[in-house]
C-alpha cells in the first residue's frame, strides 16, 4: 500500500516526508494502522550518526500505537481491532536471553539496526521509486502505517489514549525501569536523575514509586527543574557540579545510592562527574546513548575499586517488553503513575522537524506525533 513517512536520506539533514510503499504482512507479521508516535531523542542520534543504520533512507520512529488491521499467517496472539504498543525491543519469548529472564536483551535486537524483516530477511518498507527503506529498529513509527514482526507488538487495554500509550514502547520503560529494575531503588534510598526529559521523568517517577527519600534532579533547562518538582523530586539543580555539595549536605556526605544517567547525549568524559555522586556501593546507572562511535572514558579507577561503586549499563531499562508494557499504563490507569503531563506538545507528520527542534530547545518532555486521515 502507498502511504507516506518521515525519512532521513543522510546525517545531519533535516527529515523528509515522502511518499513510501509498505508490503503486505508475511508469516508472524502484523499491520498496524497507527494512530500516535513518540518523539523520543533516540531517533535524534539517527541524524547525527550517534547510531548509524544499516543504509539509507532511514524511516525513523521507535515509540507508536495504534489499531491492528491484517495479520499474517500464524498470528495467534492478535486480530484485527486490537489496540497495541510498538515495542523497540521485541521479546521472542525463546532465545537464551528471553528464556534466562533478559527479554530486554532478545537476540532479535543483534537485527535492529540492518532494516530487513526478521522473518525473511526482506524489506517491507520501499521508497516510490523502490529504493529500499531502513525503519528503525524494524518499526518506523513516523508513518501512518506498519508491518512489523509479532514479537514487537504488545497488546494493550483499549481505553489508554494512544498519545499515552505510545510512550510505553520505549522512553518511559527505559526511565522507570532504569529506576525499578537496573537501579533496584529500595525505600529510603536516596537518588540522582541526571537529565529531566521524558526518560528522566519515567526514571524520576519509577524512584518515587519505589520509596526514595530525597530525589534530586538535574537539568540544566530551568523549566524541566520545575517539571521535575512537580513529578516528585525533591530539590532541582542545573549541573552535577551544583548539586554535589548540597546532595553532601543533605545525605551528611553519603552521597546519591543511585544516580540514574537519562541526558540525551552520553559523553564519557563526564562519567567520573557521575559517578563522584555516587555514595559507596552505589550504583551508578548509564541508560542515556552515546555515540556509537566514541570510546575515551575519564574515570577514577583507585575510587571505583576503594569504594566498591558500581556502574550499569542498561537498555530498555532492564524491563520486559510483554510484562512491563501492560504493567505501566495499569499504573496509569490507576492514577499511580502520570503520563498524561509527560505529553508536552502534540504535532502533525509534517512537524517532525519542528518537534525535534522544540526537544533540543528543552521545550517539551515528550512530543507525540497523532495522525490524522490526512496523512493516510
Amino acid at each position: 500500500m502507498k502511504t507516506k513517512g518521515a525519512l532521513l536520506r543522510n546525517f545531519n539533514e533535516p527529515w523528509a516526508i515522502e511518499e513510501i510503499e509498505i508490503g503486505d504482512p508475511r508469516a508472524s507479521e502484523v499491520k498496524i494502522r497507527m494512530e500516535a508516535a513518540g518523539m523520543c531523542h533516540s531517533d535524534h542520534h539517527l541524524v547525527t550518526g550517534g547510531i548509524p543504520m544499516a543504509g539509507f533512507p532511514v524511516l525513523g520512529g521507535h515509540e507508536g500505537a495504534g489499531v491492528v488491521e491484517a495479520v499474517g499467517e500464524g498470528v495467534t496472539d492478535f486480530a484485527v481491532g486490537d489496540h497495541v504498543v510498538l515495542s523497540f525491543i521485541p521479546s521472542c519469548g525463546k532465545c537464551p536471553s528471553c528464556r534466562s529472564g533478559l527479554s530486554n536483551l532478545c537476540d532479535f535486537g543483534a537485527m535492529l539496526l540492518q532494516g530487513e524483516a526478521v522473518s525473511d530477511h526482506t524489506f517491507r518498507v520501499h521508497t516510490a521509486s523502490g529504493e529500499d527503506v531502513y525503519p528503525m529498529t524494524l518499526l518506523g513509527t513516523f508513518s501512518p502505517y506498519m508491518v512489523v514482526h509479532e514479537t514487537s507488538v504488545v497488546k494493550i487495554d483499549p481505553s489508554i489514549p494512544f498519545e499515552v500509550a505510545c510512550l510505553v514502547g520505549c522512553g518511559v520503560p527505559t526511565g522507570f525501569g532504569s529506576a525499578t529494575h537496573s537501579a533496584n531503588v529500595q525505600v529510603g534510598e536516596d537518588v540522582a536523575i541526571v537529565g529531566c526529559g521524558g526518560v528522566g521523568i519515567s526514571a524520576l517517577q519509577g524512584a518515587v514509586i519505589s520509596g526514595a527519600r530525597y530525589v534530586f534532579a538535574i537539568d540544566p533547562v530551568e523549566w524541566k527543574r520545575e517539571q521535575a518538582m512537580k513529578f516528585g523530586a525533591t530539590h532541582a539543580f542545573s549541573s552535577v557540579e551544583e548539586a554535589a555539595m548540597s546532595i553532601a549536605e543533605v545525605t551528611e556526605g553519603a552521597m546519591a545510592k543511585k544516580v540514574i544517567v537519562t541526558v540525551g547525549e552520553v559523553h564519557g568524559k563526564d562519567v567520573d562527574l557521575w559517578m563522584g555522586i555516587t555514595s559507596k556501593a552505589g550504583t551508578c546507572v548509564l541508560t542515556g546513548m552515546g555515540s556509537m562511535m566514541e570510546t575515551d572514558v575519564t574515570l577514577n579507577l583507585a575510587m571505583l575499586t576503594l569504594l566498591q561503586k558500581n556502574l550499569q549499563g542498561t537498555i530498555f531499562g532492564g524491563s520486559s517488553p510483554k510484562l512491563d508494557i501492560p504493567l505501566l499504563l495499569s499504573l496509569y490507569k490507576s492514577g499511580k503513575l502520570n503520563l498524561d503531563d509527560m505529553v508536552t506538545r502534540q504535532y502533525k507528520l509534517e512537524q517532525i522537524n519542528e518537534g525535534y527542534q522544540d526537544m533540543l530547545d528543552g521545550k517539551n518532555i515528550r512530543g507525540v506525533i497523532r495522525f490524522t486521515d490526512e496523512d493516510r
